[in-house]
């Protein structure tokens, strides 16, 4: 164990240091209109591209009946949309509408502009050199 630091400790305050960072970024987003799991798959299919509920539910570790549940609100809302899957007439291939694309980009917009103006005003030349090493070291514990 680290002489010099309680890693136990260290632990304990970064988890409540991210979820308050969490918070503050969600007060600054357009996206409080869904929950975070719809949110997840918004994103999800943002990057990942087309998918059907089942691969959605394997992905996020869901049933496919909870994500279906998930998909049923973000299709009323028009962001999701489903196209027959020409390979199989059964299954549903599901996109993000333009709209959505929009949302998303609009709230991820909104957090990294909140972001940059809490670091830029609140931190020093030095400080924010110090930050840019601590978010590597932060990159290192998220990749172990």
């Amino acid at each position: 164990m680290d002489e010099t630091v309680d890693v136990a400790a260290l632990a304990a305050e970064l988890r409540a240091l991210i979820a308050k960072l969490r918070r503050r970024m969600r007060e600054h987003s357009n996206s409080t209109d869904f929950t975070p799991s719809q949110i997840a798959v918004l994103i999800r299919l943002e990057k990942g591209g087309s998918a059907t509920v089942t691969e959605l539910a394997r992905a996020e570790g869901v049933r496919p009946q909870s994500m279906g549940a998930n998909v049923a609100v973000l299709e009323a809302a028009g962001f999701v949309s489903g196209v027959p899957d020409p390979a199989d007439g059964r299954r549903t291939i599901l996109s993000l509408t333009e709209e959505a694309r929009e949302k998303v980009a609009a709230g991820r917009a909104a957090r990294e502009g909140w972001l940059f103006q809490a670091v830029h005003k609140t931190l020093t030349p030095v400080e924010r050199r110090e930050l840019a090493s601590a978010v590597e070291l932060l990159k290192r514990v998220a990749d172990s």
